[in-house]
């Protein structure tokens, strides 16, 4: 037992509303990449039982404030999310509600897919829709080019060992600025930014129930749906993925966001904007084992090059990405 599950026990217990009861020890409920972990506990009092959420972040690396504010803020919208029934910033407690530990991950088929990949469609454009975003930090230039660092910092020269002669590292400045270009010429909106099977629940109500959103961001349309239609957690063919796409844009444009001839560009600012993105999460991948001795992610790695060099390949301007991509590919291959 340590120190930090000690002093959540303690705040826990000095809590008014489990005066009257029963409270169970907490038990673990996930753990996520970043200092943050969760505990489920259950309480029975006279008239019911009931099981909540502690949220441990450790004040000197992880911030709750931002977590407050965002299920403020998506909860007014009518989205399904943890509210936030205690706090203490102090030491970095927060007690939320439970949305249950069904996750979207743990049960999606080709019987059902259809059906919740519409329901949590659905709940994006009303985030992207009506929450307003323009207090939240801006995903700027200087962001999405740290993000896209990271592939040739860690996934390229730590943990592959390859790093860029000077033409290939012009190349990658050039794929880098056009990639930024695209992001930010697309209507800036609330982004989650990490909108996929791990971070929705499957819930009786208002499915889905959405789940780490405090790095919520003022950034470009289509970077939550493409975490979630090109998920790095799980793969559908290409065809069902295009479908899903053309359900989200007509659901904007229903909206009023979009119009039904911007679809050619909505689909390549998709594209590469899932590129950005999958740039940025090999490079986390491999940055969580070797920093942070975290090596679950690796097994995911393989899919997120897949993304690059199968959608890259369509586009010219991203050719000298997807042939140092696949250097990669076949440095892993030889290592396993």
């Amino acid at each position: 037992m340590d120190l930090r599950f000690e002093q959540m026990q303690t705040w826990l217990a000095g809590l008014s509303r489990f005066k009257q009861g029963e409270l169970s020890l907490p038990e673990s409920a996930s753990s996520d990449a970043s200092f943050r972990r969760y505990f489920r506990v259950r309480f029975n009092d006279p008239t019911q039982q009931q099981s909540f959420i502690i949220m441990d972040a450790p004040p000197e690396q992880e911030d709750c404030r931002p977590f407050i504010a965002v299920s403020a803020e998506l909860d007014a919208l009518g989205l399904h999310v943890p509210k936030v029934l205690e706090q203490d910033l102090t030491r970095g407690f927060l007690l939320l509600t439970d949305l249950g530990s069904t996750t979207y991950l743990s049960v999606l088929n080709e019987s059902n897919a259809e059906t919740y990949y519409t329901d949590a469609l659905r709940a994006l454009v009303v985030l992207q829709t009506q929450a307003k975003s323009s207090h939240l930090p801006i995903y700027d230039a200087a962001l999405l080019n740290r993000e896209m660092d990271l592939f040739t910092d860690w996934l390229g020269e730590r943990h592959c060992d390859l790093g860029m002669n000077k033409l290939e590292h012009q190349a990658w400045l050039s794929v880098k600025h056009r990639l930024v270009e695209s992001a930010l010429a697309q209507p800036q909106v609330y982004v989650h930014r990490d909108y996929h099977s791990r971070n929705l629940m499957l819930t009786e109500q208002r499915n889905p129930g959405i789940l780490d959103f405090q790095d919520a961001v003022h950034g470009a349309l289509t970077y939550d749906a493409v975490s979630l239609l090109r998920d790095c957690y799980i793969v559908w063919p290409a065809e069902q993925v295009r479908e899903w796409q053309r359900q989200y844009f007509l659901m904007l444009c229903q909206a009023g966001r979009l119009t039904q001839s911007e679809w050619s560009g909505f689909a390549k600012s998709m594209d590469l904007m899932g590129i950005q993105r999958h740039l940025k999460a090999a490079g986390i991948f491999a940055r969580l084992f070797h920093r942070d001795g975290k090596d679950g992610y690796l097994n995911d790695i393989p899919a997120t090059l897949n993304y690059i060099t199968e959608v890259g390949s369509h586009y010219n301007e991203m050719r000298d990405l997807v042939n140092w991509t696949q250097k990669l590919v076949s440095r892993i291959g030889e290592a396993k």
